[in-house]
C-alpha cells in the first residue's frame, strides 16, 4: 500500500479513493489540491483535518496545493446544507481570502527550492474574466444535466431531506465551477488528485468527469471521514453552537486548549491520532498508558500540547498551561501576576467584577475593600470572621486582617482577585 494512504488508514482518515490513485501516488511526486471556502476571516478547528492531510501529503514527498475559494465563495457550496448560504460582497469575501492565506501559510512548507513546496492559489484568479457564454459553451456542454442531477448533493436537496427547499441555479452550478478549477489546475499546475472530505466525493469526482471530457486526461479523487463525537454530534462547536477558531483574537489559546483537554477518553484515543502528527508507536504507548491510570487524563494533555501547540506555537501553550494551573489551584500570586488581562478575564469569565478607583485599592485595608469600597462581602463584621477563620485570598493567597493591596498586587497593572473559600470569586479592576 502506498505509505500515505497508509498513514490515512491507520489515522482513521481515510473514506474512499477512485481506482488507481494509489498507483499514481507510488509512479511519481503527485500534486494535489483541497479547496477551503472564504465563508469567515478566520479557519476554524474544522478545517485542521484537511490542513493536515496536505501537511502528510507533503511530509510523504508529494505537493500539496491549497485552493482558497474566491469564486466558489460568492455561491456557497450546497454539499451537506439544507439551505442556501447569503452571499458575500466582493469586498468582503476578498478579505476572507487574504486571512485565510496568511493563516494557511503557517502550516504548511512554502519555502525552499523543494519540487513539493506547498503552494497557494485562489480560483478568483482564473474564474473572474470567464464570461457566462464562454463557461456554458467550454465547460457547461461537457457535463449533462443527468450526470450533476445524480450527486448525493443535489438529490438531498430536490427530495426535500433534511428541511431542505430546492436548490437555486447559482448552487446547481457549483459542482460544474469546483470541476473547472480541477480542469485549470490540471493544465496548469499538473495537479492530478484532488482531496476533500467525504461530502466532497461528488464535487470532486465532476471535477475528473470533466477532466477526461474536456482535456482527455487522467485524474484522482480521494477523501477522508467527517468528523464527530464519539456519541455522534458535531465536532469543533462549543455547547452554545460557537465555532472554535485557530485566529487567536477569535478564540483564545486558552479557550482553544481548554477544549481538546476537555475531549473524553474514547474521544481523545480517536482525536491523538487525527489531530497530531505523533508516530504510531508513541500513540498506541500513550493509549495503553492511559488505560492504565485514565484519572491522569495524560491522552488528553498530549492531545492538548500537541495541538495548541501547531496551531499557536509553544509560548502560546504554555501560557494556556499556567493559566488552567491558575484555575484549578495549583500555581502561585506570581503566574497570576504575571498573567495578561485577556487571558486573565478568560480564566475567570462570569466572575462578578466592579471598577474601583485605583486610591480605594490601593493601600486600603481588607477589611474596607471587601466589604464598603467592593461590596464583595455585606459588613464588616462578616469580613472580619472570614479573615479570622482564614478563608480570604486575594490572588490566590490567604490574607489577614492586616493585609493591604499594593501596587505590584495588581493584575496587569489593574485586576486584583478577591476569594472567599474554594469557589467565591470577585474581581476588582482598579480604575
Amino acid at each position: 500500500m502506498n505509505s500515505f494512504i497508509e498513514e490515512l488508514k491507520w489515522r482513521g482518515l481515510f473514506a474512499d479513493m477512485m481506482p488507481g490513485t494509489d498507483e499514481q501516488l507510488d509512479k511519481e511526486m503527485t500534486t494535489a489540491y483541497i479547496g477551503f471556502d472564504p465563508t469567515a476571516d478566520s479557519l476554524h478547528i474544522g478545517s485542521l483535518i484537511q490542513i493536515k492531510i496536505l501537511a502528510h501529503f507533503q511530509q510523504h514527498g508529494h505537493k500539496p496545493i491549497a485552493l482558497v475559494g474566491g469564486a466558489t465563495g460568492m455561491i456557497g457550496d450546497p454539499s451537506g446544507k439544507s439551505a442556501e448560504r447569503n452571499l458575500l460582497d466582493e469586498e468582503t469575501l476578498l478579505h476572507y481570502v487574504e486571512c485565510l492565506k496568511n493563516q494557511l501559510s503557517r502550516f504548511l512548507n512554502f519555502e525552499g527550492r523543494e519540487a513539493n513546496k506547498a503552494e497557494l492559489v485562489n480560483n478568483y484568479d482564473w474564474m473572474k474574466n470567464i464570461s457566462f457564454l464562454d463557461f456554458a459553451k467550454n465547460v457547461g456542454k461537457n457535463i449533462t444535466v443527468n450526470y450533476m442531477m445524480a450527486k448525493d448533493s443535489v438529490k438531498k436537496r430536490f427530495s426535500g431531506e433534511a428541511g431542505a427547499d430546492g436548490m437555486s441555479f447559482t448552487e446547481f452550478t457549483y459542482q460544474l465551477i469546483q470541476g473547472y478549477d480541477f480542469v485549470h489546475l490540471y493544465q496548469n499546475n499538473n495537479v492530478k488528485l484532488q482531496m476533500g472530505g467525504s461530502d466532497q466525493w461528488g464535487n470532486i469526482t465532476t471535477g475528473t468527469e470533466l477532466i477526461r471530457r474536456k482535456a482527455q486526461g487522467t485524474a484522482f479523487a480521494l477523501t477522508v471521514p467527517l468528523i464527530t463525537k464519539a456519541d455522534g454530534s458535531k465536532f469543533g462547536k462549543s455547547e452554545s453552537g460557537e465555532n472554535y477558531w485557530l485566529d487567536k483574537k477569535k478564540t483564545s489559546p486558552y479557550k482553544f486548549y481548554q477544549f481538546w483537554l476537555n475531549a473524553t477518553d474514547t474521544d481523545a484515543e480517536r482525536f491523538i491520532k487525527f489531530y497530531t502528527f505523533l508516530p504510531k508507536e508513541e500513540i498506541d504507548a500513550l493509549i495503553e498508558e492511559h488505560k492504565t491510570a485514565p484519572h491522569e487524563r495524560k491522552l488528553q494533555k498530549k492531545l492538548a500540547e500537541e495541538v495548541t501547540v501547531w496551531v499557536h506555537g509553544r509560548e502560546e501553550f504554555e501560557k494556556a498551561v499556567k493559566a488552567s494551573e491558575i484555575l484549578f489551584g495549583r500555581s502561585t500570586a506570581e503566574d497570576l501576576i504575571s498573567l495578561d488581562e485577556e487571558i486573565f478575564l478568560e480564566i475567570f469569565d462570569g466572575v462578578p467584577q466592579k471598577d474601583v478607583p485605583k486610591t480605594d485599592v490601593l493601600g486600603i485595608n481588607i477589611i474596607e475593600l471587601l466589604t464598603e469600597k467592593s461590596g464583595f462581602l455585606k459588613s464588616k463584621s462578616e469580613a472580619a470572621r472570614e479573615l479570622k477563620g482564614n478563608s480570604i485570598s486575594v490572588n490566590k493567597q490567604k490574607v489577614d486582617d492586616q493585609y493591604s493591596a499594593s501596587e505590584n498586587d495588581l493584575i496587569d497593572g489593574k485586576f486584583l482577585l478577591l476569594q472567599k473559600g474554594k469557589k467565591n470569586y470577585f474581581i476588582v479592576k482598579a480604575i
